[in-house]
């Protein structure tokens, strides 16, 4: 693994230009993409690398880490809603080719075959990842299986915790999720995972001790051949 650290506009701006490089490399490339706070500096700088003519979204492919179940992409907290106003409707991508895991309906029969799905489109080129304060990637919580493909999710209590700042009340919070595995993960090419704040720093400490161990579903990356770690000086402060 390779470890950057950054403030957050840094890594956000380095970030972009690893997205922008790739589409630029392979215009049919296939994105991994993830929702959160974490990545919306990444996104801002793709659209206005967009609407600068760096880069064209038109010929790629997207599939996304997650999503909530019980919540209609047309929800404001959905991640396919996260995804069209924060991304999708501002570049010129187009929208067939966008993949958001189902909340509703049969939700678990698409996510039999998501994997399958994006083994279809040639496998993903470059992932985005997030990482919560228990060092889960996507929804996979501490002891998910390395082995686990894209599979319904039981939340921890503590990923309630954190995601019920942007709803209303902890109440309104999902408490299961659809979610790509970790082996699903591990199969993109490339890897990135953004990192800020404190609250992440025993997470990463953990991850770049270089063990790897269910409790810490991260770790998982440790056996990656192209992973990058980029931190803030607060999610890196328990390495040094």
């Amino acid at each position: 693994m390779k470890v950057v650290v950054g403030n957050e506009q840094e890594i956000s701006r380095l970030i972009a230009e690893e997205f922008i490089k790739q589409v630029n490399a392979k215009p049919n490339s296939v994105l991994g993409l993830a929702t959160g706070t974490s990545p919306l500096g990444v996104y801002a700088n793709l659209v206005k690398a967009n609407k600068e003519g760096r880069v064209t979204f038109k010929d790629v492919a997207t599939f996304n880490l997650d999503e909530y179940i019980g919540l209609e992409g047309t929800h404001d907290q959905s991640y396919r809603y996260f995804m069209n106003v924060n991304l999708f409707d501002h570049i010129d991508i187009d929208k067939s080719r966008t993949h958001v895991l189902k909340g509703v309906g049969d939700y678990e029969a698409y996510a039999a075959q998501y994997d399958d799905e994006i083994a279809s489109f040639g496998g993903i080129d470059l992932q985005i990842l997030g990482i919560g304060s228990d060092g889960h990637i996507a929804f996979n919580e501490p002891g998910t299986s390395f082995d686990s493909l894209t599979h319904v999710a039981e939340l921890a209590e503590s990923t309630i915790v954190d995601n019920s700042r942007l709803f209303n009340n902890i109440s309104e919070v999902p408490t299961k999720a659809v979610t790509m595995g970790l082996k699903s993960i591990m199969n993109a090419r490339k890897i990135v995972l953004i990192a800020t704040g404190k609250n992440k720093a025993k997470a990463i400490a953990s991850l770049l001790k270089g063990v790897k161990t269910i409790d810490n579903p991260s770790t998982v990356l440790i056996d990656h051949p192209d992973c990058t770690i980029y931190v803030d000086e607060d999610a890196y402060s328990l390495v040094k």
